[in-house]
């Protein structure tokens, strides 16, 4: 990637709509060739797709559960069945496994106690667990979906 891909890229990471007009304008190009790397950036799957982000409260989601989970199954059957079971909750935005204490941390977003208190029951009913443990956030204090791009 050269500094026009990087800006076209920190472009569309701060604002998806802008049209290929605006953002050839904002990095020095016509629109063609401002397509042309838009759509070379998409086929060489730096630019994986393009969302709207919504606002968790807006949609009754508001309260956001940090789940930390340790097993004891450390097989390839039993990570299968939990990758399978974690998909099928809307509630998980994002799921990592981690080194450390810990085996997977879930992010899971509900509109209420009583909803987590739902789907954790959903989610020891699906697959085996050793230890769940969630942390409640209570304030987001920095979010964003845009990836660092000096490193390129």
């Amino acid at each position: 990637m050269d500094q026009i891909d990087r800006d076209i890229v920190r472009l569309l990471q701060e604002d998806a709509s802008l049209s290929v007009r605006e953002i050839g304008e904002q990095v020095g190009l016509t629109a063609t060739p401002c397509w042309r790397r838009i759509q070379n950036l998409e086929s060489d799957g730096v630019i994986t797709r393009r969302v709207a982000l919504v606002d968790p409260a807006k949609v009754n989601v508001g309260l956001t559960a940090l789940v930390m989970i340790k097993t004891n199954e450390h097989n390839a059957r039993w990570t299968e069945r939990f990758l399978a079971s974690v998909e099928t909750f809307d509630e998980v935005v994002e799921a990592y496994r981690t080194s450390g204490e810990l085996d997977y941390l879930l992010k899971a977003v509900v509109p209420d106690m009583a909803a987590y208190d739902a789907f954790y029951r959903r989610l020891i009913e699906h697959v085996d667990l050793y230890d769940v443990r969630t942390t409640f956030v209570m304030e987001e204090m920095k979010h964003t979906t845009a990836l660092p791009l000096h490193y390129t």
